[in-house]
């Protein structure tokens, strides 16, 4: 008497219920162009993420070289960290870029906002740009307000 049995009558009534409840979403996608953008955003959303933790994960193409659960996950979590700081970074100089543009009197619309991505690669550095002459002056102070900045 286990869940996979073809004589248990229970297993056999939740598999045809699936496979209704399969049918059903997939008539609902194919019939409704709403939903299938919708699904079509999440899924590039998410595969231009993938795409992007990917390339930051330039080291042994990105292979885990452990078998070890414990290191895969560590792995997999300073990775995500990594994107996440990469992303934060990308979204401050462009958020940055597009203030500095308004106070230029550019008009900035919603919809054009839609379309830029914090998934950048083109801007990063993955190797570092390393300048050592400017090492002996210490960084300014850190100011906590997300305010723009004035000139």
């Amino acid at each position: 008497m286990n869940n996979h049995s073809r004589k248990n009558r229970i297993y056999r009534a939740f598999r045809e219920v699936g496979r209704a409840v399969r049918n059903i979403v997939l008539l609902r996608y194919l019939s409704d162009p709403v939903l299938r953008e919708q699904i079509s955003r999440a899924t590039n959303k998410a595969e231009a993420y993938n795409g992007f933790t990917e390339w930051l994960h330039f080291g042994s193409h990105g292979y885990l070289r452990s078998c070890d659960p414990e290191l895969q996950e560590k792995a997999i979590k300073f990775l995500d960290a990594v994107a996440s700081s990469v992303i934060f970074s990308t979204t401050i100089d462009m958020t940055e870029q597009l203030r500095q543009m308004a106070t230029e009197g550019w008009t900035i619309l919603g919809e054009n906002l839609t379309v830029i991505s914090p998934h950048r690669c083109d801007d990063v550095l993955r190797f570092g740009d390393y300048d050592t002459t400017t090492l002996h002056i210490p960084p300014g102070t850190y100011d906590a307000a997300f305010a723009p900045h004035q000139p």
